[in-house]
């Protein structure tokens, strides 16, 4: 039987279950409730345990991310021993039928204020944690990234949630790529590969700050800050192929510190704009008309 390694991720949550031999070649697949694994009855099974809250198969290793119920320490012995006893019985990780081995996926083209950076939305998930990647020697938690770089235009991709932001060198023009971009990354979907392995993310000082401890840690206006930034800057600076993060905020100076990525980083105007326009409702909406803002590109 094909052995059973546990190892331990950046993301705390995700736990990897590896076996020394392929379980899936060329596919990758996600299962977050048990209404999706028709096609999986190993992973319809891991969704009767009451921590599971994501399974992905792909590769060599199961990966599973829990609710925080309960701790990896106390269950992970016991999660692999049910694996390898599902197996061992004849049981089946993946059914795949071969007239649905493509998934219809949806991938349009969408413009950015920055006229370099081109944004490619599908109709799924392709992360949960945002990834960015300033050349091909960054991309090992994220393939689809890693074989866009063979596009000679490509300079930097940025990854998050269902959307790729791509800039381009300026050999060319985004109305000669966009069409064989968008058809390459369809395609690249279709097949069933997975645009980020979220197990393989290392974890960076800006991945420390999105998580809820280092929140509660802030003090008041800090976290305030970062409420007004999440609830009404983040997702009109995604809808335009971005991402902005709280960096820090000095209560002497009164000065806050943001980091723009995507389709923001590296563009004077949208930087300008983003600045003035989070300046303006920071101060009116914390009633402080001392508050500066610094956004720094990443």
């Amino acid at each position: 039987m094909n052995k059973l390694t546990i190892k331990n991720t950046n993301n705390p949550s995700i736990v990897k279950f590896e076996f020394d031999d392929f379980i899936v070649r060329n596919q990758s697949f996600e299962f977050k409730n048990i209404d999706e694994t028709k096609n999986s009855p190993l992973a319809q099974k891991l969704f009767y345990l009451p921590f599971v809250k994501t399974v992905f198969i792909s590769g060599n290793f199961i990966a599973i991310e829990r609710f925080s119920i309960v701790e990896w320490e106390d269950v992970q012995d016991a999660v692999a021993k049910e694996i390898e006893d599902f197996i061992e019985q004849g049981g089946k990780i993946i059914e795949i039928d071969e007239t649905t081995k493509k998934i219809p996926v949806t991938v349009y083209g969408e413009t950015t204020p920055n006229p370099a950076v081109m944004k490619f939305v599908a109709n799924k998930l392709l992360t949960k944690t945002m990834v960015e990647c300033k050349s091909i020697d960054e991309t090992k938690a994220a393939p689809l990234a890693k074989e866009l770089f063979n596009f000679p235009f490509v300079k930097e991709i940025f990854i998050d949630e269902n959307y790729i932001s791509i800039t381009k060198y300026e050999i060319a023009d985004w109305d000669e790529l966009t069409l064989e971009v968008r058809t390459f990354i369809k395609e690249y979907l279709e097949n069933g590969k997975a645009a980020v392995d979220e197990t393989l993310i290392t974890a960076t000082a800006n991945h420390e700050k999105q998580q809820e401890s280092y929140f509660e840690n802030l003090d008041a206006t800090s976290q305030q800050i970062i409420n007004i930034l999440e609830e009404y800057v983040k997702p009109a600076v995604q809808g335009d192929g971005g991402n902005i993060m709280f960096e820090s905020y000095n209560e002497n100076n009164k000065q806050v510190n943001v980091i723009l990525q995507g389709a923001c980083s590296g563009c004077p105007s949208s930087t300008f704009t983003l600045k003035n326009g989070i300046e303006n409702m920071l101060r009116q909406m914390l009633n402080d008309n001392e508050l500066v803002v610094i956004a720094n590109n990443a």
